[in-house]
């Protein structure tokens, strides 16, 4: 049996770049382009040429897509203009791409206030400017904006809009639920009825997420026929973002409901590469990843309490509705105050650490742990320093040095140029190997002194700490009043590209972060095989 084919459309670089906070350079629209073409996207949406120096120029040096059609964004020719006198529409027609999307009002109110312009008025704005991109050799698609609030209000008009577009030569005729609010039983009742009008290979979905039902609506859509969908990377978009392509990819890779009947542009093994690809695009946008994110965030696959972890060590598909590694993602069992013996030989497996199950330490090994998260260590979230206490439980960890002392202090003063600044200075005691070592940092703050001053000078085993760098530093008060106890979890990274977390609890902040940033200098010699 046949599949239909399924076509994406992604416009992170256009719609996504209205996300509040994310601003892409050049670069940045060079490097995604050609990440969306590799992973297998149909049309990458570069930009709205015309608008702004940055897509002009984006547009003036083609992006070199083996797969993807490079597609230019913009208006339809204004009202009261001929489609050979306006300027966005000729800028549009010269943009170095491979095919237009128009925008245009479906909705007779939006025409009315928005465009302050008639609905006949608008129908030949739809009509000409696809028939002037057609006519210039370029793919053509046409985004009814606001199309279901304007079915609603007056069905006639939003067909009428989406029918004109076909019938001037648009490609894809593109449905948008603009303000998010369509329920997925409108959607699919909605574009059933435009399905009898415009061919389901001819009709496109693009939905936002202001009901967190973005994806659910494009899903919607394909059900009743159409068959283009469009969406962001992690979902970007203004206010609440676009239907999430790496929710909607695995969906319709992985669902037999949908995989059965439909194929898309992406491969199973550039499938393996979608977390990567997430990661990649909040990297490039110093974003935080989405912990939580469907698929591709590092809890989606996460099993916490012992009883779920046995399940899930006997059979994964208890509580896994798809093998983690078809995205790029894998399982994790998490050690906390809720595991069992399961949780933690998991972990132990997993960090290569030799056991014995009938070995007492073991027990010993899971009581530990529980008594030092009910003191606030969170070892879930700190790989790193459960190593650490794992190994020194059932083995043993090298003292490679002793801090015998350190002291540290913040000052304000005036600088030379008469400001009043804050600096913190660090001194730490080192004794390696019977060498005394002294180091002194300053730093912006007393905990980056202190990691300064620490990393400053281990005698020996200095050249295997030269590429570790705190990248992240998160803390968190556990009880209030007088007598609080305070958690640090430290991110740390080496040359090789690979971060662990380390966690310090202390009624005291500083010796918190003592404990995670010691951690995370031994699991480095740990990790780096350091002679003692």
């Amino acid at each position: 049996m046949s599949r239909e084919r399924l076509y994406l459309f992604d416009t992170t670089l256009r719609d996504g770049a209205q996300t509040n906070g994310v601003d892409f350079t050049l670069t940045d629209k060079q490097v995604i382009a050609q990440m969306l073409d590799d992973l297998g996207i149909d049309y990458v949406e570069g930009g709205y040429p015309g608008a702004n120096p940055l897509d002009n120029e984006f547009f003036a040096d083609k992006p070199k897509l083996d797969h993807a059609r490079f597609t230019a964004f913009g208006m339809t020719r204004r009202p009261g203009r001929s489609a050979s006198n306006d300027p966005g529409l000729a800028a549009l027609l010269e943009a170095r791409a491979d095919a237009i999307c128009f925008v245009a009002k479906s909705s007779a109110y939006q025409v009315r206030v928005a465009l302050e312009t008639t609905n006949e008025e608008n129908l030949a704005s739809i009509r000409d400017s696809v028939a002037a991109a057609k006519k210039g050799g370029r793919e053509v698609m046409l985004d009814c904006e606001h199309f279901f609030d304007g079915y609603k209000e007056n069905a006639e008009f939003a067909l009428a809009c989406a029918k004109t577009a076909y019938e001037a030569g648009a490609r894809w005729v593109v449905l948008c639920d603009t303000n998010g609010g369509t329920m997925p039983h409108e959607v699919e009742t909605i574009v059933t009825e435009v399905t009898k009008h415009i061919p389901g290979d001819h009709v496109g979905i693009h939905a936002h997420n202001d009901t967190e039902q973005a994806v659910a609506n494009s899903l919607a859509a394909v059900r009743a026929g159409a068959r283009q969908i469009q969406g962001t990377l992690n979902g970007l978009g203004e206010r609440c973002g676009n239907a999430n392509l790496c929710s909607l990819i695995p969906t319709l890779k992985l669902k037999p409901e949908l995989s059965d009947r439909f194929e898309i542009g992406v491969s199973d093994e550039k499938l393996a590469s979608l977390m990567g690809v997430s990661r990649t695009l909040d990297d490039m946008l110093n974003r935080a990843p989405n912990r939580h994110a469907p698929y591709v965030g590092e809890s989606a696959f996460v099993t916490k309490t012992g009883i779920h972890a046995s399940a899930v060590l006997k059979d994964p598909q208890t509580y896994e509705h798809v093998a983690p590694e078809a995205v790029g993602n894998h399982r994790k069992v998490l050690v906390s105050d809720q595991a069992g013996r399961s949780n933690v030989i998991a972990a132990l497996d997993r960090a290569g650490i030799p056991y014995d199950k009938s070995d007492p330490k073991l027990t010993r090994l899971v009581e530990e742990l529980k008594e030092r998260e009910a003191a606030g260590f969170a070892y879930e979230s700190a790989n790193a320093s459960f190593e650490l206490l794992a190994r020194r439980t059932l083995g043993h960890v090298p003292e490679y040095f002793r801090v015998e002392q350190f002291d540290v202090n913040v000052e304000q003063r005036y600088n030379s140029n008469g400001q009043r600044v804050t600096v913190a200075l660090a001194v730490v005691k080192v004794d390696v190997a019977g060498e005394r070592l002294i180091s002194a940092a300053e730093g912006n703050g007393p905990v980056n002194a202190l990691d300064v001053a620490l990393r400053k000078d281990l005698g020996k085993y200095q050249k295997y700490i030269e590429g570790l760098k705190l990248i992240d530093y998160r803390v968190r008060i556990l009880n209030g009043g007088s007598e609080a106890v305070t958690r640090v979890l430290i991110e740390s990274e080496d040359e090789t590209g690979e971060n662990w977390t380390t966690v310090g609890v202390s009624p005291n902040i500083i010796d918190a972060s003592f404990q995670a940033l010691m951690d995370s200098l031994v699991y480095k010699l740990v990790k780096s095989g350091a002679p003692v």
